[in-house]
């Protein structure tokens, strides 16, 4: 595989064989973040836990301090006094029914889901159409809730879920080049930070086993799995 110059000029910078400090190795993803867009930085973390066993399962979801960068489009589908809290709150899109039925057309202009638990019948439906999307409303992570306006707001300043691959690594937004090192190192301890407080009970031995950040076209810099969280 072929890189582009920058790429090449960014590894340069790096020492592929170092584990770095987070505070070295974020700056060190912004200087190499240098594409003509603002790209994302994002967190790669696996963990020493096996997705496979229901007790070993790590998922949660967290306000970053400085936001994700991105404008959240939200779709609350519910009734009532929900509906209007939940536009009031500043939710795109506001619905019942006949959104479930417009997502079963194919419509997907929408980044977060939130429902209430009244409404999970209807929107159990979309299961196979936003599970693999990881769209899907789940309470762990506060997106089916009869507090609609925070669930809203939330996702609006910047609300992330973090949850296991196949592979037991967790992969996350915390921010964008722009940031600059302070604030993505702010997102960044308050993402591990709930990382660790998620650990299992049943899991055993490192946790964290390894940690890595790269903005959108920039190379992997690896953090010390040791110093994190």
């Amino acid at each position: 595989m072929t890189h582009g110059k920058k790429y090449v000029d960014g590894i340069k910078l790096i020492d592929r064989s170092k584990f770095y400090d987070t505070d070295e190795a974020l700056d060190l993803c912004v200087k190499t973040g240098t594409a003509k867009f603002d790209e994302t930085v994002e967190v790669h973390v696996k963990l020493g836990v096996d997705s496979r066993h229901a007790d070993q399962q790590v998922r949660g979801a967290i306000v970053l301090p400085n936001g994700t960068g991105k404008t959240v489009r939200v779709l609350a589908i519910c009734k009532g006094e929900q509906a209007d809290a939940a536009q009031a709150a500043g939710a795109e899109f506001v619905g019942a029914e006949e959104m479930v039925q417009k997502i079963q057309g194919g419509w997907m202009d929408f980044d977060v889901v939130i429902t209430t638990p009244n409404m999970m019948g209807v929107v159990g439906r979309l299961g196979k159409v936003l599970g693999p999307r990881g769209l899907m409303p789940n309470p762990k992570a506060g997106t089916v809730t009869m507090d609609i306006a925070k669930a809203v707001q939330e996702a609006k300043a910047g609300k992330i879920e973090y949850r296991l691959d196949k592979t037991n690594i967790i992969h996350c937004p915390i921010g964008k080049v722009s940031f600059g090192k302070e604030k993505l190192e702010e997102n960044f301890n308050t993402l591990l930070g709930a990382i660790v407080k998620a650990k299992p009970a049943a899991a055993k031995g490192q946790y964290i086993r390894s940690c890595v950040v790269a903005s959108t076209m920039g190379p992997g810099i690896r953090i010390n799995p040791n110093k994190v969280g």
